[in-house]
């Protein structure tokens, strides 16, 4: 609360100072007076705090400071060019933007020097968790990673099979801040996260596919035992006449909009080696249906002929050089515009897979297959939550928390959050030669 308030109040005297006194001063023709002027201020404000809570600006001690700076930064931005059209709007002309960009160089100055400040007397205030990690049967070196990844918040001090006695487990636990229950069988999951209440441990459990079903179901009293109601129905009628019309109105304000960006990619990936500039290649989407999807081509032409099906590593030659710039801020996907407008997929769902990779993967996660419920979509929550390298596990477990949570504000929150992940590097990274953290791991790379 404390770094939240100091922040918007940080923003808001800086746009003050800017708004009274410049451009309701020197630029309007008609300009405000006293509560004019409150209203304009607590309208920033507004926008501000909706850009801030969508994009995780407050999230201080849950982001890194870079993801956190980088969604205020964010957040700055698109609250400002906002504000320049709705002063145009009110002076009925496009004034001078020289002191928007000024007032905006101001405010990301002030949130890197509030944020990294304050981050310091957090740290002092919140020291790292002392964790002990309770393996299961699955593999658990990507979560432990992961946790590692993140020292300023946690650090895992010891570890231990759930195999173990569960005498001994739990005089471990006793001796450590909180308690991290890997993927094992629901009975020694539960004792565990009983124990960990009963004492008042805090305890991180990776949720199972039956986890996120049930999360998602309705709590109904009809009789003296609470019940818990799955329906398994997917979209009603009116949701999906609802998602169609979002994805036609959507899609086609995005074709226009990135026209210039489809013109310079065009023209970029002819002139390297005078290929075709689309690249089409079966995906799969709602009930397993195969169609051709399109990508601006990032490879060379038959990259696959040689290698086969392959994902992408980090620096993998067969890429070119303009491919690599589209596939960091995910602009090879654009072209999927085109999917949307002809129905095949939509602007929010799980991403299409390929039908052989799909089937190899499904060899191993039966469950994967869940995912093809609804529409593949050009954004989704895998998209926005996860990372290109995420496993396919932890991406069916996203892409069901989307699938059994849908709402129409759920897709625009996610379409609204796609703009922050398209640039930010942890978010489109390849896959690393030296992972393995995908069930598929064989054709994590072409080492096999």
């Amino acid at each position: 609360m404390l770094f939240s308030t100091v922040l918007m109040l940080g923003l808001i005297s800086i746009y003050s100072f800017v708004w009274i006194g410049y451009y309701n001063r020197y630029v309007l023709q008609m300009p405000f007076f006293r509560r004019g002027n409150w209203v304009i201020i607590i309208l920033y404000l507004v926008l501000l705090m909706f850009f801030m809570s969508t994009y995780g600006g407050f999230k201080i001690g849950y982001l890194k400071n870079t993801n956190l700076i980088y969604s205020q930064a964010i957040s700055i931005l698109f609250t400002n060019i906002f504000v320049y059209f709705q002063i145009a709007v009110i002076d009925k002309r496009f004034v001078t933007p020289i002191y928007i960009i000024i007032m905006t160089l101001a405010d990301f100055l002030f949130v890197i020097v509030w944020t990294l400040l304050f981050h310091q007397a957090y740290r002092q205030i919140f020291p790292p968790r002392k964790m002990l990690l309770i393996a299961g049967d699955r593999e658990d070196y990507h979560l432990k990673d992961k946790i590692n990844s993140r020292e300023d918040k946690y650090e895992i001090c010891a570890e231990i099979s759930y195999h173990k006695n569960m005498n001994e487990i739990q005089s471990l636990i006793t001796q450590f801040d909180g308690v991290i229950v890997g993927d094992m069988p629901s009975h020694e999951r539960n004792q565990i996260i009983k124990y960990c209440f009963s004492i008042g441990k805090r305890s991180y459990s990776v949720p199972k596919i039956s986890d996120i079903l049930l999360r998602s179901s309705d709590e109904i009293n009809l009789f003296d035992s609470p019940l818990m109601l799955s329906r398994n129905s997917i979209l009603s009628i009116e949701q999906q006449w609802i998602k169609r019309c979002e994805d036609i109105i959507g899609s086609s304000i995005m074709l226009i909009l990135f026209f210039p960006i489809f013109l310079v990619a065009s023209i970029g990936i002819k002139l390297t080696d005078r290929g075709p500039v689309f690249y089409k290649q079966e995906r799969l989407t709602k009930n397993g249906k195969v169609f051709m999807i399109y990508k601006f081509r990032t490879m060379i032409v038959n990259a696959e002929k040689k290698s086969g099906p392959v994902l992408a590593s980090e620096k993998d030659p067969r890429v070119l050089p303009i491919g690599r710039f589209l596939r960091a801020t995910r602009m090879d996907e654009l072209p999927q515009i085109l999917n949307i407008l002809k129905g095949e997929m939509s602007l929010v769902g799980p991403r299409p897979e390929r039908p052989i990779l799909a089937k190899e993967i499904e060899d191993k996660i039966p469950e994967f297959s869940y995912r093809l419920k609804v529409k593949a979509g050009l954004t989704g929550y895998a998209q926005v939550y996860g990372k290109y390298n995420t496993n396919s596990y932890d991406k069916l477990k996203l892409d069901l928390t989307y699938i059994r949570n849908y709402s129409l504000l759920l897709d625009l929150k996610l379409i609204f959050m796609t703009p922050k992940i398209m640039l930010l590097k942890e978010s489109t990274e390849g896959i690393n030669e030296d992972q393995c953290t995908d069930p598929l791991s064989d054709i994590c790379s072409n080492k096999k």
